[in-house]
């Protein structure tokens, strides 16, 4: 899922911190995802799906990690 975040964030010129202010999630939270330390919880995945305008199928990757 993050490196499609990832993907999306560099195309529209956002950072985490923005990202972290547009979800209400910690950028701490945020850069924990991305360093692979935990995985989002549905809520918050919700919450990032919403703020990036996009569905959750969007970020889903499938079983071997792979992008959708």
């Amino acid at each position: 899922m993050w490196s499609k975040v990832e993907k999306i964030l560099k195309e529209r010129n956002l950072t985490i911190y923005r990202l972290s202010k547009m979800t209400g999630i910690s950028d701490n939270t945020l850069r924990n995802y991305r360093l692979k330390h935990s995985e989002p919880s549905f809520t918050n995945a919700c919450k990032i799906a919403d703020a990036l305008g996009v569905s959750l199928d969007d970020l889903r990757e499938d079983k071997n990690g792979n992008r959708s």
